[in-house]
């Protein structure tokens, strides 16, 4: 697994944190601490479904005022309430061709730990234009956030999920 500051600059990771490619959420040395973990999939629906559903997510998921995010609109802007405390940074994302760098402010692209197929894996972003989650299979090579979850999520509601129990 790779990590990289976005535009290659330290201090975008101090307010931002670092972007990973999908082969560093699944290397068996972790990118989280001990007791927590990158969320599955079924983990990031549970959460989505909470909020009110993927439609209305993503506001509820986004940190609140201008501060890091340029909104397309005043509307956007006031959906941004981080009622679920998940406080979501915009912090843009690594491409696969010549390491380009892009997004920053307008959008944050969060990994799952689950794959989508052999060469892609499912990920949340919310975006500026929206207040929805939007959920994708991308590439495993892409630069994307990581976000660290303490403890289990029981999934059993989830189609092809399964429950677990939090310690």
């Amino acid at each position: 697994g790779a990590y990289s500051d976005y535009d290659n600059n330290p201090s975008n990771s101090e307010m931002y944190g670092r972007l990973y490619n999908w082969y560093a959420v699944d290397d068996d040395r972790g990118v989280c601490s001990e007791g927590w973990h990158v969320p599955s999939d079924d983990e990031y629906t549970v959460l989505t479904d909470y909020l009110g559903g993927e439609s209305v997510a993503g506001g509820k998921m986004k940190e609140t005022g201008l501060d890091h995010w340029n909104y397309y609109s005043d509307e956007i802007t006031e959906e941004a309430t981080n009622e679920s405390g998940f406080t979501g940074l915009p912090a843009g994302y690594r491409g696969t061709s010549n390491g380009f760098y892009n997004y920053m402010g307008s959008s944050g692209y969060f990994w799952s730990s689950s794959e989508y197929s052999s060469g892609n894996a499912w990920h949340r972003e919310l975006s500026y234009t929206y207040s929805s989650v939007y959920r994708e299979g991308t590439s495993k090579h892409y630069g994307f956030s990581v976000r660290c979850i303490e403890g289990a999520v029981d999934c059993a509601n989830v189609a092809g999920g399964s429950a677990v129990v939090d310690n």
